[in-house]
C-alpha cells in the first residue's frame, strides 16, 4: 500500500488501540480517556518522586561550621543559656534546652552547669538578653560562672505539622557554642528531625512522639560537635 498521511494515522491509531488492549484488557478506552489516563499517572509517578527526595538533607554539607583554630579538647565545662524560640509553644525552648543539658551530661564529654547557676551568673553579669548575649557579656559571665564555653541556641520549629489526613511532629534546631575568653563563636550546626514522611502521606500516619523527635534532633548535633 502506497503510503499517505491517511494510512500512517491509521498505522497510529491501530498501535494506540493495541497498546491500550494491552494495558486495560479487552475494554478499549475512548482516545482522549486513555491519554487522560496516562497523564495522571505521569502525575502520581512524579508527585512521589517529589516526596521521596525532597527531604534529603541537600543542606548537610553547609550545616556546621566549626574553627579550625579552636583547640575543643581544652573545654571542660559548658554553661547552657536559655534558647530563643520561634515557635508558638510556650515551653518549647525551656524543654530542648533541658533535653540537651541532659544528653551533654550524659555524653561525659564535658560538665554542664545547673541552671540555677547559669541564672545567677545572668543575673551577676547584668545581660540584658541572655539568649543573644554580646561576646563582651559572654566573656564577663564566663568568668563569673567559670566555664569554658557558653551555648546558646534558637528552636524555630516544635510541635505538630499537617498535611491532608497526615500529622507529624517536628522540630528545626540551630546552637551555637560560644569561647569563654574571646566571646567568638567557634562552633555552629543545625538540623531538622520528624516532619510527614512518605508513609505518613500514603498511610495517614501520626508521627513519632515529640520528645523522641527532639532526642534525635540533640544527638544529630552531638554527633556534629564531636565528631
Amino acid at each position: 500500500m502506497k503510503w499517505t498521511p491517511f494510512s500512517n494515522s491509521i498505522r497510529r491509531t491501530t498501535f494506540c488501540a493495541k497498546e491500550r488492549k494491552m494495558l486495560y484488557g479487552n475494554t478499549v478506552l475512548p482516545m482522549k480517556s486513555f491519554i487522560s489516563t496516562i497523564k495522571a499517572i505521569e502525575k502520581v509517578v512524579l508527585f512521589l518522586l517529589v516526596i521521596v527526595f525532597l527531604p534529603l538533607p541537600l543542606h548537610a554539607a553547609y550545616d556546621v561550621y566549626v574553627d579550625e583554630t579552636m583547640d575543643f579538647g581544652s573545654i571542660r565545662t559548658v554553661a547552657i543559656m536559655p534558647f530563643i524560640n520561634l515557635t508558638r509553644e510556650q515551653y518549647a525552648a525551656e524543654r530542648v534546652r533541658d533535653l540537651l543539658m541532659t544528653q551533654l551530661l550524659a555524653s561525659k564529654a564535658v560538665y554542664v552547669i545547673p541552671s540555677g547557676e547559669v541564672k545567677r551568673g545572668i543575673q551577676r553579669a547584668g545581660i540584658a538578653d541572655p539568649t543573644s548575649p554580646s561576646p563582651e557579656e559572654v566573656v564577663k559571665f564566663a568568668g563569673i560562672v567559670k566555664v569554658d564555653a557558653v551555648i546558646t541556641g534558637v528552636v524555630r520549629e516544635y510541635g505538630e505539622v499537617r498535611s491532608g489526613q497526615s500529622a507529624a511532629n517536628v522540630i528545626s534546631l540551630s546552637l551555637f557554642m560560644i569561647e569563654a575568653q574571646t566571646g567568638r563563636i567557634v562552633w555552629s550546626a543545625s538540623t531538622s528531625k520528624g516532619g510527614i514522611d512518605l508513609s505518613d502521606r500514603l498511610l495517614g500516619g501520626g508521627g513519632r512522639p515529640m520528645d523522641d523527635v527532639t532526642e534525635e534532633a540533640i544527638n544529630d548535633l552531638l554527633d556534629k560537635l564531636f565528631r
